[in-house]
């Protein structure tokens, strides 16, 4: 399936932010959320393991990613509200996923991250994987704001 307006669900548009490392992954898709970015694409071949299934690589690299601006954005709208300079950027402390169902290839994946709680200098995230709306994985993360 390839991607076309009718296939992307509404509110998602090309994600501008781009890395090395996503960059063989393009299409990829954001949606602005309150403080949260969410992320999506529509599974390939380029996205999959051997087995025919998204990448573990993938997900978690994508989860990270959306869990990490997300964190970011809400730390910057707090620090702005409370007159404080805002942090730069985020580093990932940890990291842990479940996986607990596939994705295949034509499946939309969604990225949908909440901060739990932020400080000036830590952030704390989730982020629920769907796979057609389906909960394929879930992530949490740890990150140093700075």
């Amino acid at each position: 399936m390839s991607d076309t307006p009718e296939s992307i669900p509404d509110g998602f548009a090309p994600h501008t932010r781009h890395s090395p490392l996503t960059a063989p992954w393009q299409p990829l898709y954001a949606r602005p959320d309150g403080h949260r970015m969410q992320l999506g694409l529509r599974v390939r071949e380029a996205h999959c393991n051997g087995r025919g299934f998204a990448h573990g690589g993938l997900i978690s690299a994508l989860a990270d990613n959306a869990m990490g601006l997300s964190a970011v954005a809400a730390a910057r709208a707090a620090a702005a509200a409370a007159g404080q300079t805002p942090p730069a950027g985020a580093v990932t402390v940890s990291l842990v996923l479940d996986f607990m169902a596939s994705a295949s290839i034509g499946q939309w994946l969604e990225f949908r991250p909440v901060v739990l709680r932020h400080g000036r200098t830590l952030a704390f995230t989730e982020c629920h994987v769907l796979a057609d709306g389906e909960l394929a994985a879930r992530a949490s993360a740890t990150f140093r704001l700075g």
